[in-house]
């Protein structure tokens, strides 16, 4: 005779395993959707303008959740920080001394390509996870706390400010761009021998 405390204990098994293997096989269509989206740069971009333009006119609509569309700008701040910052803090360097990997200085110096502490797909990825919940928030009433919204315009605009500064003087003092366009090449001269001349010369 069957027990029917096993039996029980079968079906919660088998609900958590199918349960499981739905969520992992909708993981792996999610991740090998980013796959094929990650080389696609300008068609990425131009869906999160969408995006943002969606949410624009949802807040314009509504008159209201500039709580959520401050927090929004804050964490999108932070994010264009990163992404402009060098992997490895040459700051950091000189207060610990150690001696990393550098941006060449001269046409002579091997070519090394600037890595972000932040990559662009990892940006690109934030943003629009923080657009579609900030989106998703415009639909519940809690969020929307009444606040005089050119106050907190005004402050955003006075953080990006000093913080915009801050990272320009560290371009300028450890020398660096925060953008790479391919691989650089150097063309040479070609030098014209003694022979070469006497012939042509001739």
């Amino acid at each position: 005779m069957m027990d029917p405390s096993n039996s029980g204990a079968g079906e919660g098994g088998g609900a958590t395993s199918l349960l499981s293997a739905w969520s992992t096989a909708i993981s792996r269509r999610y991740q090998h959707l980013l796959d094929k989206a990650t080389p696609h740069v300008l068609r990425r971009w131009a869906w999160l303008a969408a995006l943002v333009f969606a949410y624009a006119i949802r807040v314009w609509i509504v008159q209201g959740f500039y709580i959520v569309s401050y927090a929004l700008a804050i964490y999108i701040l932070n994010l264009f920080i990163a992404f402009l910052s060098p992997q490895v803090d040459p700051e950091i360097q000189e207060l610990v001394g150690e001696s990393g990997p550098s941006l060449p200085t001269r046409s002579s110096d091997e070519f090394r390509p600037f890595v972000r502490r932040l990559p662009e797909f990892k940006f690109w990825y934030s943003i629009t996870k923080a657009f579609c919940i900030s989106f998703i928030l415009t639909f519940f009433s809690v969020f929307d706390v009444p606040v005089f919204w050119p106050i907190l315009l005004f402050y955003w605009f006075v953080l990006f400010t000093v913080t915009m500064k801050r990272q320009i003087l560290h371009m300028i003092k450890y020398r660096y761009v925060p953008f790479t366009f391919g691989k650089q090449r150097y063309t040479k001269k070609k030098t014209v021998s003694s022979d070469d001349a006497s012939v042509s010369s001739n």
